[in-house]
């Protein structure tokens, strides 16, 4: 999955400290959050919010229409975290963004 997915990673003082893998579908028009990940010891630093960030900021250059990513149900706290960001749930495990047009 990753070797085809565009990752950003980021970094503190120098060492990795996470990254996202973004996806695309529908010819670019849904960008997918293939995976999210921050390094243990750089929990809870705004490291998953700025990431996410980005990947919003990408998808919004890259004309997409949303942003989405896939979410087990049990996962409280990865659902929570993607709520606090704005997404919604348009499925039991689907979260979407919508984002604004970039003219």
């Amino acid at each position: 999955m990753l070797k085809r997915d565009l990752i950003f990673v980021a970094r503190e003082e120098g060492q990795p400290a996470g990254y996202v893998a973004l996806g695309s579908e529908e010819g670019g028009a849904i960008v997918v959050v293939e995976q999210l990940f921050v390094a243990p010891g750089h929990e809870r630093r705004g490291i998953g919010h700025r990431l996410l960030a980005y990947a919003e900021g990408y998808a919004i250059a890259e004309r997409a229409r949303s942003l989405q990513v896939v979410v087990e149900e049990s996962n409280r706290q990865a659902r929570s975290f993607y709520r606090r960001s704005g997404f919604v749930p348009v499925e039991p495990e689907l979260f979407e963004l919508i984002l604004p047009r970039a003219d």
